[in-house]
């Protein structure tokens, strides 16, 4: 446990050190962010603001686990961190065409979706045949596993392309998805912690692994809010939120916690279907829209409700939602 808060402090530190040096390098860099035309008139006055601040967080993300983990029980971690840096890489060069030709749009969204899938597809690969993983998942609230076979390199590869295309949905407002994915990796924490109680041998090592990362995540996501809330002095850019995403999905990958996913990042489902839901009665009724603004989020702003009560509101379902997860562990 001693081990677990280090980290939680060291990840948490980091980040907040890292934002007085990072941020005013962005400046100088002018690396600000080039607001979308047809968006919400309220984001209007975060042009400029300074982007890719999601290094912030993701380089303590991908540092302090590597001071506190386990090298006996290594392939979690190896995976993990894989997604976690590999899709802020493609996340990196996305944000850095948008601020080199000053405009909203970075790489097209068939550029981005192939690295994402070639990725996903190898990291689902690697964890299926891993001997420390294999094809089983954890049904939630039950102590059952179940063997989906093969179909776990496909359907395990959707799910890690969905999470990381959800978090960058749900990266719209200050403190958004920094606040919620920072409740998230700490119930995984706390989740991972009570089941490596109950394993033993190279698994029990393993699992406590993750939840090191995760710890480690929660805190420097914790940092970062302190640059990240309204209003915010940096924005993390695709960077950050295709880090997070990655590192959710990848966690989930290696620990067989997929289906939990949908429970924890309610708020990244959410953004991602009523995406799809404006986009699909759009293109049905030839130009109508069900939401003002898709995602959901933008809806709330465009309806009127101030952007720090629209965190606030997605933050406690977030909780709940975390919580009653935890039940899984609480019997």
């Amino acid at each position: 446990m001693q081990r677990l808060i280090w980290s939680v402090l060291l990840a948490f530190l980091l980040a907040i050190a890292l934002g007085p040096i990072v941020i005013p390098w962005l400046r100088k860099m002018k690396y600000g962010q080039t607001i979308y035309e047809l968006g919400p008139e309220s984001h209007k006055v975060k042009q400029g603001t300074p982007t890719m601040g999601g290094v912030i967080f993701t380089l303590p993300m991908l540092i302090v686990p590597l001071m506190f983990f386990d090298s006996a029980h290594w392939r979690f971690m190896a995976i993990v961190l894989t997604a976690t840096g590999g899709f802020g890489l493609v996340g990196f060069v996305d944000d850095r065409i948008k601020v080199g030709r000053q405009r909203s749009l970075g790489l097209t969204p068939k550029q981005k979706l192939l690295p994402h899938i070639i990725l996903s597809l190898a990291l689902a690969t690697w964890a299926y045949f891993s001997p420390t993983i294999g094809s089983k998942l954890y049904l939630p609230f039950t102590q059952v596993e179940f063997d989906i076979g093969w179909f776990f390199i496909p359907v395990l590869a959707f799910v890690m392309v969905a999470t990381v295309n959800s978090s960058n949905l749900l990266d719209g407002l200050d403190g958004l998805n920094a606040g919620c994915s920072m409740l998230d990796f700490a119930t995984l924490s706390l989740l991972l912690l009570a089941f490596s109680t109950r394993m033993t041998g190279e698994l029990a090592g393993e699992f406590m692994n993750m939840v090191i990362f995760c710890g480690c995540a929660a805190g420097a996501l914790l940092g970062y809010l302190r640059y990240n809330s309204h209003p915010a002095s940096v924005i993390m850019g695709d960077v950050g939120s295709f880090a997070i995403g990655g590192a959710l999905a990848g966690v989930c990958l290696v620990t067989r916690m997929s289906l939990v996913l949908p429970i924890i990042a309610l708020g990244m489902l959410v953004s991602s279907l009523s995406d799809l839901i404006q986009f699909a009665y759009f293109r049905k009724t030839g130009g109508k829209r069900i939401f003002r603004m898709a995602p959901l989020h933008h809806h709330f702003e465009l309806s009127g409700m101030p952007e720090t009560r629209i965190v606030s509101m997605y933050m406690i379902v977030t909780a709940v939602m975390c919580l009653v997860t935890l039940l899984w562990i609480a019997g």
